[in-house]
């Protein structure tokens, strides 16, 4: 009789029976990741802002950098295609709390459509991501860094705005080799030649007195990145050591080259986050689909797949807030 007592509380307590907080084992577990990897995430986020106030006076001023609008090319858009791309993710979050009510309710099609407006949502995201990854990477106009590592921008000096260096770099005919790891110090490699050589960019430079240069540091007044005057433009641009275009781990023409290795770091792996869950939801739709939860008589793997989505879309907000607003 013991034994038998003994069963049946087992049963009961792995069933749900004394739930913690009301909660299921699967929900359970699904806090627990949301938990360890929130932690995560606050960790990543507090390097950056330990980083950036460390850099304050030389980190890149994000309208300056995250201004591409699709099919909208040279119009100066800044962070309003990142708005969009938040407020699609916080959308998706609506339709999936409307998918975990349809369940609760056993309503299938409702069910059905609401993951397929939260799946259409995230693909969305991601694509957008990729599509400014490529932005970034690529770059537009261009810059110069110094053997300090300071990064030169171009400017023209009517309007102050940005100029690419292929309105102004000169051709020279000159012999140039890309750089291979068996040869200088640390055995270090290119991975491709820029377009211009550091020389023609200096000369094109001197010989356009139109043109100022735009340094990474931040006027503490104005707020906005430090223009020098002809004069000085002509001294620092004689400094230059390397040709940057677009943004990797080791250098970008952004800026600090810390900035570029959080954004690649911080947003990539939000963005596989995103990815992960937009390929669960697209599991769960098809098994909703094809009737298992009907069968099983409840929704509960549409709310925990729910509140993994919903962490997602939090964690956005707080990357939103503090990379691209402050």
């Amino acid at each position: 009789m013991r034994a038998t007592t003994d069963i049946v509380e087992n049963e009961t307590v792995w069933s749900g029976g004394n739930k913690p907080l009301n909660a299921s084992y699967g929900k359970m577990m699904m806090w627990f990741f949301i938990v360890s990897d929130a932690l995560t995430f606050s960790g990543f986020l507090v390097a950056y802002g330990f980083s950036r106030f460390k850099n304050i006076d030389s980190w890149p001023i994000a309208d300056e950098v995250f201004y591409h609008f699709p099919f909208l090319h040279g119009i100066d858009a800044p962070m309003y295609y990142v708005a969009l791309m938040t407020f699609i993710l916080i959308f998706s979050s609506v339709t999936m709390v409307l998918a975990v009510d349809a369940g609760h309710k056993m309503e299938k099609t409702k069910v059905a459509i609401y993951m397929l407006l939260t799946i259409i949502g995230g693909a969305i995201f991601v694509g957008s991501q990729a599509w400014e990854w490529k932005n970034f990477i690529h770059g537009e106009y261009g810059a110069v860094e110094t053997r300090g590592g300071q990064i030169l921008q171009f400017v023209n000096n009517d309007s102050g705005e940005r100029v690419t260096l292929e309105s102004f770099a000169s051709t020279l005919p000159t012999d140039r080799s890309q750089h291979t790891g068996d040869e200088g110090l640390w055995f270090v490699s290119e991975s491709a030649l820029p377009t211009y050589s550091v020389a023609e960019v200096q000369e094109g430079f001197l010989a356009n007195p139109d043109l100022l240069i735009k340094t990474e540091m931040i006027d503490a007044v104005t707020g906005h990145k430090i223009v020098l005057d002809r004069e000085s433009s002509e001294l620092k641009i004689l400094q230059a050591m390397y040709v940057v275009e677009g943004a990797n781990l080791v250098r970008n023409e952004y800026g600090n080259r810390l900035f570029a290795d959080f954004f690649f770091f911080i947003t990539g792996f939000h963005g596989f986050h995103v990815f992960s869950g937009v390929v669960i939801n697209c599991i769960i739709f098809f098994n909703v689909l094809m009737g298992t939860y009907e069968r099983r008589g409840h929704y509960e793997m549409v709310e925990k797949v729910g509140l993994y989505w919903h962490f997602v879309d939090l964690v956005w907000v707080f990357v939103f807030t503090f990379f691209y607003l402050v």
